[in-house]
C-alpha cells in the first residue's frame, strides 16, 4: 500500500557520552528534495544521512535536523581562525570610518561569525560519531516511515471509496448511452410526421439517420478506457511501491475521457453525470498529490 509524503519523527539517543537528536519532517513534493541542518562538526555526515533517508523515502520535501552534545570529550579541538577574524575586523573598521558608525566592535560581536572559530574532532572519532548518529537516525526513520504508512492507509481508504463512486457513475452513463439512439429516432419520426404527415415519412431514412447519430455520439470506447483506468488504479492502491506519479498521470487520462464523453453527448442526464464524474476525478487528483 502506498505511503503518504507527509511525515514527522524525532529521536534522541546517547552514544559514547554524546547526546544526539535527529528530527525529520516531510511535505508533498514532485520528486525527492532533501535538506539537512546540522552543526559544522557533523558536516562530514550529511551525504551519509541523505543516503540513509533516500533508502526509505522516494518522494517528498524532506528536512533533517541534527544536533549533538559532545559531553566532556577531551578530543575537541577549538581553534581561532585568525585570518578570517582579521578580515572581519578590517571590514568592520572600514564600515565604522566610512559611514561614521558607532564604534561598538567587541569580542561578542565578532564571535557571532561562526567561521571565526574552527571546531574540529579528532579524525579517529568520526566513525564513533557516525555510529551514534546512525543509531539515532534509524530510530527516527522507523517512526517517520510508520507515520507515512498510516497516513497512506487513510489516503488509500478514501481513494478506494472514490474509485467505487467513479465506477458507479461510469456504469450509469454506460446504461444510459444505448437509449440515446432510440430517443433520437422517436423524436426524428415525430418531427417528420408533424411536418410532412404520414404520406411523406421514409422509415428507412429515419433508421439511417438514427444510426448515423448513434455512431456520432457513441462513447463505448471512452467507457472501456475509463473502466480500464479504474482497474489499473485499483491495482496501484494495493501496490507497495511509490506510485504517486503514475496515479497522477492516470487521473489526467480519466479526466480526458470524461471530457470526451461530455463533448460527444448532449444528453442532459449524461452531462449531469459527467459533471459529477469530473468532480470526483478532481477529488482523486487532489488526494493523489499526497501519495509517495
Amino acid at each position: 500500500m502506498p505511503n503518504s509524503m507527509t511525515g514527522y519523527a524525532k529521536a534522541q539517543t546517547q552514544h559514547n557520552g554524546m547526546d544526539i537528536t535527529v528530527e525529520i519532517r516531510s511535505v508533498n513534493h514532485k520528486g525527492f528534495e532533501y535538506s539537512c541542518r546540522a552543526p559544522r562538526i557533523l558536516a562530514f555526515l550529511e551525504d551519509k544521512v541523505k543516503a540513509e533517508v533516500q533508502k526509505r523515502a522516494a518522494r517528498g520535501k524532506i528536512d533533517v535536523f541534527l544536533s549533538i552534545d559532545l559531553g566532556e570529550s577531551e578530543n575537541i579541538d577549538l581553534r581561532l581562525n585568525k585570518s578570517v577574524l582579521e578580515a572581519y575586523l578590517a571590514m568592520l573598521k572600514t564600515l565604522r570610518d566610512d559611514y561614521g558608525l558607532k564604534d561598538d566592535i567587541s569580542v561578542m560581536s565578532v564571535a557571532r561569525f561562526s567561521d571565526v572559530f574552527d571546531l574540529k574532532k579528532a579524525e579517529q572519532d568520526q566513525q564513533v560519531i557516525w555510529e551514534g548518529v546512525c543509531e539515532c537516525l534509524n530510530e527516527a526513520l522507523e517512526s517517520f516511515i510508520e507515520m507515512r504508512r498510516k497516513e497512506g492507509e487513510s489516503l488509500c481508504a478514501d481513494l478506494e471509496q472514490r474509485k467505487e463512486h467513479v465506477l458507479a457513475l461510469v456504469s450509469a452513463i454506460e446504461e444510459r448511452a444505448p437509449k440515446l439512439e432510440e430517443e433520437y429516432r422517436e423524436k426524428l419520426g415525430a418531427r417528420m410526421r408533424e411536418l410532412l404527415g404520414d404520406a411523406g415519412i421514409d422509415e428507412q431514412r429515419i433508421l439511417t439517420e438514427a444510426a448515423v447519430y448513434a455512431d456520432k455520439v457513441s462513447i463505448a470506447e471512452e467507457i472501456v478506457r475509463l473502466k480500464s483506468h479504474m482497474e489499473q488504479f485499483g491495482q496501484m492502491l494495493k501496490s507497495g511501491e511509490p506510485i504517486g506519479r503514475k496515479m497522477n498521470f492516470l487521473s489526467q487520462e480519466m479526466n480526458r475521457e470524461a471530457n470526451t464523453i461530455a463533448s460527444k453527448v448532449g444528453d442532459v442526464q449524461i452531462v449531469r453525470m459527467v459533471v459529477e464524474l469530473k468532480s470526483e476525478i478532481e477529488n482523486i487528483r487532489e488526494q493523489i498529490q499526497n501519495i509517495e
